[in-house]
């Protein structure tokens, strides 16, 4: 873990806020890139003075939408069958191409908001909404709305747990990650419970039983 966290801390300070938006557009595509080791690390670094609190939150929307926009368009220009057949090979499978459509078809546009918090579905719900055409200037106010939210929380939350104890050594990591133990069982805590909701609103089988 830290050998990881240097990593991701390294490329952050060498790429800057370009970077930041790189990262975060492979993350809203197809390409798992997650958040979570993103946008923390970059906000560390404006403890350090080397970037911006905002300039990281608005870094990472703009990357957030721009990979959302280009995954929007490849959908809504190749179409269900194609993305179905051949996602797999992009990590988009049958399945969760299954989850993020009933995802949109059961909240629609507030779903793209929502989608930019939750995992699973945030980085695929692109896909559906090119497939069913849906305006592309809603599909973008929705999401840089809700890409916003979710890169201010994440900076809001690397600037108070990631020090600069952590990146010393891994004996200083473990120091610190036990000093800031509460802030970090509370957040794998709430993106397990946003992962477990996500679970149950596109479970096919609740859907089934709702219908019956």
């Amino acid at each position: 873990m830290h050998a990881l966290l240097t990593l991701w801390v390294g490329w952050i300070r060498d790429w800057g806020y370009p970077g930041v938006i790189l990262l975060m557009a492979m993350e809203s595509s197809i390409f798992p890139v997650p958040s979570e080791v993103v946008v923390p690390p970059a906000a560390y670094l404006t403890t350090q003075g080397q970037m911006s609190f905002w300039g990281v939150v608005l870094a990472g929307t703009f990357g957030s939408w721009l990979g959302a926009a280009v995954t929007y368009g490849v959908s809504r220009a190749l179409g269900r069958l194609i993305v179905a057949r051949w996602g797999k090979w992009f990590f988009v499978s049958e399945e969760k191409l299954a989850r993020a459509e009933r995802w949109l078809a059961r909240y629609e546009a507030g779903g793209i908001f929502f989608a930019r918090l939750l995992p699973v579905v945030r980085h695929l719900i692109s896909i559906p909404a090119g497939l069913v055409r849906m305006k592309f200037g809603m599909f973008s106010l929705m999401t840089v709305i809700g890409s916003f939210i979710w890169c201010a929380i994440l900076a809001w939350y690397g600037e108070r747990v990631i020090t600069s104890e952590m990146l010393e050594s891994p004996e200083g990591m473990i120091r610190a990650m036990k000093a800031q133990s509460l802030w970090l069982i509370a957040f794998v805590a709430f993106i397990g419970v946003l992962y477990f909701v996500v679970m149950r609103l596109t479970d096919p089988a609740r859907k089934q039983a709702a219908k019956g």
